[in-house]
């Protein structure tokens, strides 16, 4: 039996950090398409929508991962739908981030002055065009630091995806390990690929969050 790690131990490592990535990407773009509905919600003058998009936020991050992982796995198939491993994660990181995210945002477009919603008002933007044109653009800057300081989290959390069988880079370092059992080495280079996977997406948000402070200081003196 071989027990030593070799290139082809090493390129199903990074096919598996690849497919981490994937995941994460695709978590991000159903997750935040959810979120900035979840957050549009939050605000709405409607209070019904509030109560139900507030409800919808309570249950999913009141609920682990993990187990929407298996309820989306193992639930949808009684149901009578067949979904993948990759689906089946895909769908429960969309439904875990569309929540934190949507909360994220909330705050964003609440952090918003209240005089920029009536000046907007003021010059007969109808409230589309208020917040599209006014509170957005606005918004946006304020919600980059957490949102891309989440992200590691979604990098993170693509682990958990390996309890229903999709191949991730976690997933690619337990199928290695039970085949030459060498555990520390092989999961020091997973931690490794992990943290090259983290940590340029954290100094992006360190550097970000430092951006916005200076600027706030910036337009807070030209006030003054």
């Amino acid at each position: 039996m071989n027990t030593a790690i070799n290139s082809a131990h090493l390129t199903f490592l990074l096919n598996g950090a690849f497919w981490t990535l994937m995941l994460s990407l695709m978590a991000f773009a159903g997750g935040g398409l959810g979120g900035f509905v979840v957050a549009l919600g939050r605000t709405s003058p409607f209070r019904v929508l509030r109560i139900l998009a507030g409800i919808y936020v309570q249950i999913v991050q009141g609920t682990p991962l993990l187990v929407i992982l298996f309820l989306t796995f193992f639930g949808l198939p009684t149901l009578g739908f067949s979904i993948s491993p990759m689906l089946a994660a895909g769908l429960s990181l969309t439904i875990y981030v569309s929540a934190y995210l949507g909360e994220i945002w909330r705050g964003a477009l609440q952090s918003v002055p209240r005089a920029q919603w009536e000046a907007a008002e003021c010059l007969a933007l109808s409230r589309t065009q208020r917040l599209f044109k006014v509170i957005l653009p606005q918004a946006i800057r304020i919600a980059t630091p957490p949102t891309i300081g989440f992200s590691v989290q979604i990098i993170k959390n693509t682990s958990l995806a390996s309890v229903v069988g999709f191949v991730e880079l976690t997933r690619a370092g337990q199928l290695i390990n039970n085949s030459i059992f060498e555990p520390f080495a092989i999961y020091m280079i997973v931690a490794l690929l992990y943290f090259c996977l983290c940590f340029p997406v954290s100094l992006l948000s360190q550097r970000l969050e430092r951006s916005g402070a200076s600027r706030l200081r910036t337009l807070k003196a030209v006030s003054a």
